[in-house]
């Protein structure tokens, strides 16, 4: 079936998917080639590599490969499809002129002809479409297949960097501390992901919209249009000289210049993508810093201060929006003038040739239709400018984080080693980050059943030990030995309480199906919190909805539950009275007799339920010294 535009589309299926199998073949081969080539040469493609390129070497990530290959083959196939979509438009119109002209030389056979070609014509778009509509759907989501099993596996590997060696918490010691790490990895990762894949194949990223295909797909359109437009193009007189082929060369040096002044106005987007980034975050962090601390906020009447820092966080966001409302700007207004420009080009280059009869409507639909893929493909990097800004943006904040953490896993820490029971401690010096001495040379050891109350002034160092001693402190030297894992169990002021039910919430670190509901509910009633004993399966924001006593309490039910060799107490009790503290220590004594205890307290009353005492005065110095247990 041969179209108006000389096409044979009985033989198009055959030659279409030998087209599309040798362009897969060499688009994966110069697509692997010039992001090795990025990845070898350029500062943000080694970032890249650094962030993701465990994806791409794994063995086991057969999947990832297979999906992408799919990708590949689906990006092929779209310009391919494109391609064939302007020859129908090629013989629509062909068929179309040929048929008013039939028709003004009143040639009926010419006209029958024309009109035959006019419905294959339609067939064809009738196939065409059908195929463009089912390939359409199964490309989205194939694409967000390969984009969610990418993310998944980035997501993952960024959370057990952040948690490995205690980064999470150990990165705030580095010179430069990263900035709402929570955020990096639930937002950034995603928008990594989608970036990168939009930049190569087209789709959204952010706010923004790479076009044509991304890279891979503005390539294969340059190298599948040139040649279709290089045979459309006809010589042009212009100020009496014969320019060959002139619409190829107009669209390419146009579009050209066109992009070289759009990276210059465009350029500034970095660093105001960065920025922007990392000024939302700092707003929403104090929004959530807010809702955490509201109770603490309202009794101090402290919304006045807390609004004016919210105020200036979220005027550092407008203020960044319009340098980056004012640069998009003139961005997109060099944009829309380069592409109503372009819109006239051919109707200027070849209106004058169809009208002399030099060639046909078709042609010139053909041409339309292929000079306005090749041109946006050309000015891909022109109008995904900001897209690349973006995601380059994304690439930073991720590589940076990255670093943190190794940095942070790489700050000295105390040597550690297991200990079945007791604790042991061997010239431990524990210093500030300026270098100042709180602790010099401690030794000590503790057996089954010892309790050791830490006592000093404030800003001695007897929490800093603490965390020292938990492996937190990276300004420190010495040893330590203790019970490994769940068997060494520390209590802050302020006991950690998970989001979930608060059978989880009490028995964290453990999981929660680990202490029968039996005991759970005796234990809450021993430390005086029986009316959550018809709470366990209730799910709610504990830390938030329990007072600061009894989320000690709480504290004090996971000793009970879950019968540590090891516990250390950070001012455990300071939030319930005497009474109750007296009651809490003695529950601990009696039915966790061989749990060794290290209490840090500055009420006297915590003495008594200890026999040794250390005692920091700060500098250097320390005392440890008997006790007598009083019943």
């Amino acid at each position: 079936m041969i179209g108006a535009s000389g096409l044979d589309w009985g033989h198009e299926l055959f030659h279409s998917l030998w087209w599309i199998a040798k362009g897969f073949v060499i688009t994966s081969a110069v697509f692997l080639a010039v992001t090795a080539g990025l990845i070898r040469f350029t500062g943000w493609g080694r970032m890249f590599w650094r962030i993701t390129g465990g994806y791409f070497k794994s063995r086991d990530n057969w999947p990832g490969w297979g999906l992408l290959a799919i990708v590949i083959v689906l990006a092929v196939y779209s310009v391919r499809i494109n391609v064939l979509f302007t020859y129908y438009y090629n013989d629509m119109y062909s068929s179309l002129q040929l048929g008013v002209q039939a028709l003004a030389e009143h040639d009926a056979a010419a006209q029958d002809h024309a009109e035959t070609l006019f419905w294959r014509s339609v067939v064809v778009f009738a196939i065409l479409a059908a195929i463009s509509v089912v390939m359409t759907m199964a490309i989205y989501w194939l694409n967000y297949a390969f984009q969610i099993h990418w993310w998944k596996w980035l997501n993952k590997r960024y959370l057990d960097d952040w948690m490995a060696g205690k980064a999470y918490y150990r990165n705030r010691f580095i010179d430069q501390t990263i900035d709402n790490a929570d955020q990096r990895i639930q937002q950034d990762v995603q928008d990594f992901v989608n970036g990168i894949f939009a930049l190569s194949f087209g789709g959204n990223i952010g706010p923004y919209t790479v076009p044509g295909g991304g890279v891979v797909g503005s390539g294969l359109t340059v190298v599948s249009f040139t040649p279709i437009l290089w045979g459309l193009s006809l010589p042009l007189e212009l100020f009496g000289h014969q320019f060959p082929r002139a619409l190829t060369f107009s669209v390419i040096i146009f579009t050209l210049l066109a992009t070289v002044v759009a990276f210059w106005i465009g350029h500034p987007l970095i660093r105001l993508n960065f920025l922007f980034q990392r000024r939302t975050a700092d707003y929403r962090f104090g929004l959530v810093r807010l809702r955490e601390n509201a109770e603490n906020v309202a009794f101090y009447h402290g919304e006045s201060q807390e609004r004016s820092g919210l105020d200036a966080r979220f005027d550092g966001v407008i203020a960044n929006t319009w340098e980056r409302v004012y640069r998009l700007v003139k961005f997109y207004g060099w944009n829309q003038l380069t592409n109503q420009t372009s819109q006239i080009f051919i109707a200027i280059i070849m209106g004058p040739q169809v009208l002399q009869g030099l060639t046909t409507l078709g042609n010139l639909q053909q041409a339309a239709s292929a000079f306005t893929s090749l041109q946006t493909a050309v000015s891909m990097p022109q109008n995904s400018y900001d897209a690349f800004t973006y995601t380059r943006a994304t690439l930073v904040r991720l590589d940076g984080l990255r670093d943190a953490d190794e940095k942070a896993r790489e700050l000295p820490t105390i040597g550690s080693g297991d200990l079945p029971e007791g604790l042991e401690l061997a010239e431990v010096n524990v210093s500030k980050p300026d270098g100042t001495p709180l602790i010099t040379d401690l030794s000590l050891r503790l057996g089954p059943g010892d309790a050791l109350v830490v006592k000093g002034d404030s800003g001695v160092g007897k929490t800093t030990l603490l965390r020292s001693i938990g492996e937190l402190w990276p300004y420190t030297a010495g040893s330590v030995r203790r019970p490994p894992g769940n068997d060494t169990l520390f209590l802050s002021q302020r006991p950690y309480l998970p989001l979930g039910n608060l059978r989880e919430a009490i028995t964290y670190p453990a999981a929660p199906d680990a202490v029968d509901d039996t005991a759970l509910r005796e234990i809450l009633i021993k430390v005086n919190l029986g009316h959550l004993v018809d709470r366990l399966d209730e799910d709610d924001n504990w830390g938030s909805t329990l007072s600061p006593g009894e989320q000690q309490r709480i504290g004090f039910a996971r000793i009970l539950l879950l019968q540590p060799k090891l516990a250390f107490l950070d001012e455990a009790t300071s939030a319930v009275d005497e009474g109750l503290e007296y009651t809490l220590y003695n529950l601990v004594r009696t039915e966790a007799p061989n749990t060794v205890l290290v209490s840090v307290a500055h009420r006297s009353t915590v003495d008594r339920h200890h026999n040794h005492r250390l005692e920091i005065t700060g500098g250097g110095p320390w005392t440890f010294t008997p006790l007598e247990v009083v019943p």
